[in-house]
């Protein structure tokens, strides 16, 4: 159970069925047992399109399109304003780097963005997830690939990001992990251990030795 407003992190092993949660939240394949319940309501019964709309999802690798960098950052509402886009930049922290370019927000990215840092991406994903305003922001390993340089900027990013969001946040590094307000630990796809960060390492168990054994990053 993820409440309105709290921030949930998924932690496991490989294999553990992390991501395969995500895939079932967002109905990319249906549950054959059980049911997910988004507000109460069983998401099978909610239109594909209007339940995306409510979820908005940052990813480890990046996709960015051709265009500008506010079209990429408006991508979930094209008739998103300026002054919106900025904002939801602002928020991301991707405005330090965005204004330094020529033409900020106007600067045009080819598909591959060759010319951005992999922080600097993900900083736009952020902005993108924050211009959706969605109903729950899920971040699937977003900070796995960040450069030590851009690290302290990502987690501030974040901490603004998910400051009285509802979140669904699956991570490995620790930074990540420890802001959140429960953890979920799983194992062969099944709930094996729910707790805070402390709680978890006081029990000793699964979670405290993915630690040890550095599955879980400091």
């Amino acid at each position: 159970t993820v409440h309105r407003g709290t921030t949930v992190a998924i932690v496991g092993a490989t294999g553990a069925g992390k991501t395969t949660l995500v895939n079932l939240l967002l109905r990319f394949y249906d549950v054959q047992q059980g049911k997910v319940l988004f507000n109460g309501t069983d998401i099978r019964t909610i239109g594909l399109r209007e339940l995306r709309r409510k979820i908005a999802v940052v990813l480890q690798e990046v996709f960015l399109f051709q265009g500008t960098i506010a079209d990429n950052i408006r991508l979930s509402d094209p008739g998103l304003s300026l002054e919106k886009v900025c904002e939801a930049a602002r928020i991301a922290r991707a405005d330090r780097f965005i204004e330094k370019l020529p033409n900020a927000y106007d600067y045009a990215l080819t598909e591959t963005a060759s010319t951005l840092s992999a922080g600097q991406k993900q900083l736009l994903a952020f902005a993108r997830a924050v211009a959706a305003d969605p109903e729950l922001l899920v971040l699937d390993e977003a900070t796995a690939n960040i450069d030590a340089e851009s690290e302290a900027l990502i987690q501030e990013a974040l901490s603004r990001m998910l400051k009285g969001r509802t979140a669904l946040v699956i991570a490995h590094r620790l930074s990540t992990i420890r802001r959140a307000d429960k953890i979920v630990v799983l194992h062969k796809g099944r709930v094996k251990e729910v707790g805070t960060h402390k709680q978890l390492l006081i029990q000793n168990g699964l979670y405290a030795k993915l630690c040890k054994l550095g599955e879980i990053a400091a």
